[in-house]
């Protein structure tokens, strides 16, 4: 599992963000992308402009955040 300073050195430039909403995504929506083999950016598509939060697939699970919903295999 990287830490989390390793996942922060993670580039996001080709990364591939996806939607999953809640309810009407008129409101914004979490975004997620892999980047890495055990390595995730979270965002909200609210705030483009700041940087998504980086989480291991533990912390993702811990966090109750299913990469399935993204349509994202783990």
């Amino acid at each position: 599992m990287p830490n989390s300073s390793d996942l922060y050195q993670l580039d996001l430039s080709s990364a591939s963000f996806t939607k999953a909403c809640g309810g009407p995504c008129s409101e914004g929506c979490v975004t997620l992308a892999r980047i890495g083999d055990d390595a995730w950016a979270h965002g909200d598509s609210k705030r483009p402009d700041v940087e998504p939060l980086r989480f291991s697939t533990e912390e993702l699970s811990v966090a109750g955040i299913d990469p399935t919903r993204f349509g994202l295999a783990l």
